[in-house]
C-alpha cells in the first residue's frame, strides 16, 4: 500500500523569526519517497512557508485521511498564544501579537491523527522555542494534562526542540539536516535508529541542551488499540443491528399525532401554532397571507414551502414526514 509523506517547514517572514525552517526543504526533496516513507511507493506534499493556518489543516487532514503510513516532518518554530497559552507553530504571517490567529495550533496535530489506526503514524520534529515557550516544555505538566506537544497515543514521535538562539541569530534546523543527510544514502534504517544517529550527528550543537522527543508507537500488546478497533466496530454494528428503529420512530410520531387529534384545520393546537407562526413571520419581516383562514378553510402554504408529492388526507392539501396534515407539524416539518 503507498504511504503519504507530509513535508512541512514554516517560520515567520521577516526579522523575528527564530529558525531558518525552508533551508531544509531541497534537502529533502532530493531524497526519494520511498525511503522518506518507508513504503515502496509514497506521495510526497510539500508546504513552505505557508500563510495560513486553515490551508496547513486541509493539507493535514488530507494526509491523515490516506491509507497507509503516513511520516510527517515538521521544522519550524514555537510560540505560545497570550490568552491560552498554548503551544502553536508559527506560520509565515505569525508576529507575538496575532499567534492565536495566523499560527497553527499544535493540538490540532493530535485531532487530526487521532483516527488513524495504530502503527502507522510517525512524525519526526526539528522545533525551535522562543523564551515563554521554552520555559512551558521545561516545567512539569499540569496533573490530569498531556504534555503541551502530544501528538496522540498511537503515532511514533522522534525529534528535538533546542531553546531560543542568541540574540538577532537566525538558527538552521540542523536536526532535520541531519536526518535528510542520513535519508540520501538510500537506505532506510528503523525510526528509534534512525533518530539515535541523527542526534549524535548534532551532539556538539545541542550540548545538551536540547529537549529530546522519542516516544514510540503503541506496543503489540497494547489494549488501547484494541478498543479504539472495538469501538469502531460497535457503531457500525448498531446501525446493521437495529434497521427498524427508524420506521418505528415514524410510526411512533403518528400514532403522537393521532392521539393529539391534530389532523385536521380545526384543532385548538393548530390554530395557536398558527398565530405563533404569523407572529414569528410578522418579526422576520415576512409579506405572506393565507386567505380564507381562520379555521375552517384551507390556509396557502408560503410560496418557498412546495407541496408535498405525497398522497394527502382529509383534503388537506399537504403532508408531513409522518403522515400528519396538521399545518404546524407541514410548516416546522
Amino acid at each position: 500500500m503507498p504511504g503519504t509523506v507530509l513535508l512541512l517547514a514554516a517560520s515567520p517572514l521577516g526579522r523575528g523569526r527564530l529558525v531558518d525552517a525552508a533551508s531544509v526543504l531541497p534537502v529533502l526533496a532530493a531524497v526519494p519517497p520511498s525511503v522518506l516513507s518507508g513504503a515502496d511507493t509514497a506521495n510526497v506534499v510539500e508546504l513552505a512557508d505557508p500563510l495560513e493556518p486553515q490551508a496547513v489543516l486541509t493539507r493535514l487532514r488530507a494526509a491523515a485521511a490516506a491509507p497507509g503510513p503516513l511520516t510527517v516532518y515538521v521544522a519550524g518554530e514555537l510560540r505560545l498564544d497570550r490568552r491560552q497559552r498554548l503551544p502553536h507553530l508559527a506560520l509565515a504571517r505569525t508576529t507575538p501579537a496575532t499567534v492565536r490567529y495566523t499560527a497553527l495550533p499544535w493540538h490540532w496535530f493530535r485531532d487530526e491523527l487521532r483516527l488513524r489506526p495504530a502503527g502507522t503514524t510517525t512524525l519526526f520534529l526539528d522545533l525551535r522555542a522562543d523564551a515563554d515557550t521554552w520555559r512551558a516544555l521545561c516545567e512539569p505538566p499540569a496533573p490530569g494534562r498531556p504534555f503541551p506537544l502530544d501528538c496522540g497515543r498511537d503515532a511514533a514521535v522522534y525529534g528535538r526542540v533546542a531553546p531560543p538562539p542568541s540574540r538577532r541569530a537566525v538558527a538552521a534546523p540542523a536536526y532535520m539536516k541531519a536526518l535528510a543527510t542520513l535519508l540520501r544514502s538510500g537506505r532506510r534504517l528503523p525510526d528509534e535508529e534512525l533518530h539515535q544517529r541523527t542526534l549524535e550527528r548534532i551532539a556538539p550543537e545541542g550540548a545538551g541542551a536540547d529537549l529530546v522527543l522519542a516516544q514510540r508507537g503503541p506496543l503489540p500488546g497494547d489494549p488501547h488499540a484494541a478498543v479504539t478497533a472495538a469501538v469502531r466496530a460497535g457503531g457500525t454494528r448498531r446501525r446493521t443491528r437495529w434497521p427498524h428503529a427508524s420506521s418505528r420512530r415514524r410510526g411512533w410520531r403518528t400514532d403522537r399525532c393521532r392521539r393529539r387529534r391534530c389532523t385536521g384545520p380545526r384543532s385548538a393546537r393548530t390554530w395557536r401554532c398558527w398565530r405563533a407562526t404569523r407572529r414569528a413571520a410578522a418579526v422576520r419581516g415576512w409579506r405572506w397571507r393565507a386567505p380564507g383562514w381562520p379555521p375552517g378553510s384551507r390556509p396557502t402554504r408560503p410560496p418557498w414551502r412546495r407541496p408535498s408529492t405525497a398522497p394527502t388526507t382529509s383534503g388537506a392539501g399537504w403532508t408531513t414526514r409522518c403522515g400528519c396534515v396538521n399545518w404546524a407539524c407541514a410548516w416546522w416539518s
